[in-house]
């Protein structure tokens, strides 16, 4: 699942009841799309005279990029949770992950059945569905068949490619007609880039729904 602010907010409730004592007061919980990170703990720092650092203004960020089994959505959460509370305990630590957090972060796991690390890797599945959701101008082309099917294909932005893939096509004897349009939709980021002479077929309605806007070649 991708991270959203109810369930996000139900959760924090539920773990700051179960893990935390219900001491962590609710702190604003927002979205972003953000590639670098799943969660993050925000703060601001107000240095005093002669004092150590204060911490405040806390707040709770997600990307909305990854797709995420419940479980381990729930995980970066406490992983997040955990941040939050040594910094509103104001306790010193070795570093971001240093001795207080992994001992908090092991306390956890074995108390509560949890499965928090200090950092995720992501899949090579993620990693590319990230890469596919970036915004990037893709040329689309309609491929229409000689049967009455239109078909898709997406291909690099050379303008040679995209006459050889032309010409390869239109050789065939099957295809009657090719138009180009180049498009930033994310939607054609499912549909593999090269310039293989092949044709996919799909949902024409949604197909043409996304390339509304685009602009013909």
């Amino acid at each position: 699942m991708k991270a959203n602010v109810p369930f996000l907010e139900q959760r924090f409730d539920e773990f700051n009841a179960r893990i935390f004592g219900g001491e962590l007061p609710r702190v604003p919980i927002g979205l972003g799309n953000a590639a670098g990170y799943i969660g993050k703990c925000l703060f601001k720092i107000r240095r005093r005279i002669l004092r150590k650092p204060e911490l405040y203004d806390f707040r709770l960020r997600f990307s909305t990029r990854f797709d995420l089994p419940e479980q381990e959505l729930e995980d970066i959460l406490i992983h997040e949770m955990i941040h939050y509370w040594i910094g509103l305990k104001g306790f010193q630590d070795t570093s971001s992950h240093g001795k207080v957090f992994r001992q908090m972060m092991s306390d956890i796991n074995a108390r509560f059945g949890r499965h928090i690390t200090i950092s995720r890797r992501l899949t090579p599945e993620q990693q590319e569905a990230v890469r596919d959701s970036r915004p990037k101008v893709r040329v689309v082309a309609l491929v229409g068949m000689s049967d009455g099917r239109t078909g898709i294909k997406v291909l690099p932005r050379n303008l040679q490619r995209l006459r050889s893939y032309r010409r390869g096509v239109m050789l065939s004897g099957e295809v009657a007609t090719v138009d180009f349009y180049l498009t930033a939709d994310p939607f054609f980021g499912r549909f593999p880039c090269s310039s293989a002479l092949r044709v996919h077929f799909a949902d024409m309605s949604e197909v043409r729904a996304h390339l509304e806007g685009a602009t013909k070649l």
